[in-house]
């Protein structure tokens, strides 16, 4: 993870062109950041917060990961690849920003704000 200051969104080179990148946020490490590409954060973002609910009971994570496979552009998430990663990523991102809220039960349950 990196740490310190980092631009809210930055430009890198590659081999393809400029890939753009976000800063992301992790609940469980306050003060801490991660730059990863805009393009996947936002979809997932979207997907995420389409079929999160607001009232309880919420969804499970396993839940939340099925169901977001069918909002998510298969250019960027090919037949779900990584789609687990960048689930539990945007997850921590809106928990540490407030936006996502998690029930106190058990198996833990997640509804938006």
């Amino acid at each position: 993870m990196l740490r310190g200051n980092i631009s809210r969104k930055s430009e890198a080179g590659s081999a393809s062109g400029k890939i753009h990148k976000v800063e992301i946020e992790n609940v469980n490490y306050p003060g801490r950041a991660t730059l990863v590409d805009r393009d996947k954060y936002e979809a997932m973002k979207r997907a995420y917060l389409k079929i999160l609910p607001k009232r309880s009971p919420g969804l499970t994570p396993a839940e939340i990961q099925k169901r977001v496979l069918a909002h998510l552009p298969d250019k960027l998430f090919p037949n779900g690849a990584k789609a687990g990663w960048w689930t539990k990523a945007v997850q921590l991102d809106l928990e540490a920003k407030g936006a996502v809220a998690r029930e106190k039960t058990r198996p833990l349950r997640l509804r938006k704000v």
